[in-house]
């Protein structure tokens, strides 16, 4: 027997009035019909798969602007479109978050709207043999559709290629109170934890937060502690701590460097973090391997998927490699390099708001929208940051 506590009085009476407002007297369904139906819906749910799971959740996580909205100098925000084949989800973004940004203490750069078309697999692929670099630039993009960038700044020490500036320690001042900044070609970014996306809780598992290029998804610091889903929540514990060095003259791999290529001593200009050679892993006490990746269950894939995991300290603290470690675990896919994929004709345009995937707007929606009351993730319709009454407004209005 399911029983069924939800006191969507609120809600339902919210739906009410605006279907009394929106509807003639040629309207087929009453309110009391409608409230009928959304009832009927939820019971119907509840009794089969109760959760957004059912979701191809690659098409779904995406947070897309249904409404317009603007932020920094008046751009276009988050998610443009959504569109999907049965083999890729197609993905356009301004690269321009919806929450506020800057300033960017000391940079040059200005954020503009970059108009990305991102494509990510359906079906990722892990790569066997030897893995491939994360690069310069986006390496996988937040559901929100802002680029994600690896640990480095892109400079080195002396401009070897050997001693790599860790950005997060570099760059660091110039970051907003969300941890992100513009790149010189303009392009709003984060480096490690996008702090303003959603809120860290040690009470759930992190929901999915983005995509890496190779086409697996990012979750927040908080996932199962057994990767068969079991064990309660815990922060994911990266496998990186720093180097106990006073001299930079071997690689964390005990690579013993020539004279040439040694870094500078460990200082207050150049103290252990400076450069990502600073830090070395150890899978003792870490739940992620070296590229911050495990295989396990989570609340949308719960079959098991290979998943990153954003790493922190505490809640606000960066923990390296922050987002994706060194390498990518699956293929990568480098028809996202400049983010301007071609999308070909006859993919469908996926439609946030109809979450029961019948092909038109109605009651089973609603009922979903309810199910997610007070969570982050589909059904947050306006980007609030949780699906609330307002996304049961803009539902209604749609319909």
């Amino acid at each position: 027997m399911v029983f069924l506590f939800i006191d969507s009085s609120k809600l339902i009476g919210c739906a009410t009035r605006i279907l009394f407002m929106r509807h003639t007297k040629t309207n087929c369904m009453s309110a009391a019909q409608m409230c009928a139906a959304v009832i009927a819906s939820l019971v119907a749910i509840f009794t089969s798969a109760p959760t957004h799971a059912q979701y191809d959740p690659v098409i779904s996580a995406w947070r897309v602007n249904l409404t317009g909205a603007v932020g920094f100098n008046n751009l276009a925000t988050d998610v443009q479109q959504v569109r999907y084949s049965s083999t890729y989800v197609y993905i356009n973004s301004s690269s321009v978050p919806s929450y506020s940004i800057g300033p960017w203490m000391g940079s040059p750069n200005t954020v503009t709207n970059q108009n990305f078309s991102f494509r990510i697999s359906r079906s990722p692929v892990v790569k066997t043999g030897t893995k491939t670099a994360t690069g310069l630039g986006n390496i996988g993009i937040w559901i929100n559709g802002v680029g994600i960038f690896n640990y480095s700044d892109g400079r080195s020490y002396n401009n070897r290629n050997i001693w790599h500036n860790d950005a997060i320690r570099v760059e660091g001042p110039s970051f907003d109170s969300c941890g992100g900044h513009p790149s010189p070609n303009n392009q709003y970014h984060n480096h490690q934890n996008a702090a303003c996306l959603f809120s860290e809780s040690n009470q759930v598992h992190s929901p999915i937060v983005g995509y890496a290029f190779d086409s697996f998804p990012i979750y927040g610091p908080y996932g199962y502690a057994n990767t068969d889903g079991s064990g309660g929540i815990q922060k994911m514990r990266s496998g990186y701590s720093l180097r106990n060095i006073t001299t930079r003259t071997t690689l964390p791999n005990g690579t013993v460097l020539s004279s040439t290529n040694y870094g500078p001593p460990v200082s207050t200009t150049y103290p252990l973090g400076y450069f990502a050679e600073d830090y070395i892993y150890s899978a003792a006490n870490a739940d992620l391997d070296l590229n911050n990746v495990r295989f396990c269950v989570t609340p949308e894939y719960p079959n098991g998927t290979y998943a990153y995991f954003v790493t922190i300290t505490a809640p606000g603290s960066p923990a390296f490699p922050y987002i994706v470690g060194p390498s990518y675990h699956g293929v990568f896919d480098n028809g996202n390099m400049g983010g301007r994929v071609i999308v070909p004709s006859g993919v469908a345009i996926y439609n946030p708001m109809d979450m029961d995937e019948s092909g038109s707007l109605d009651a089973g929606d609603i009922s979903f929208v309810l199910l997610n009351i007070g969570a982050y993730g589909p059904g947050d319709f306006d980007g609030s940051g949780s699906v609330d009454s307002a996304d049961i407004s803009l539902l209604l209005l749609s319909m």
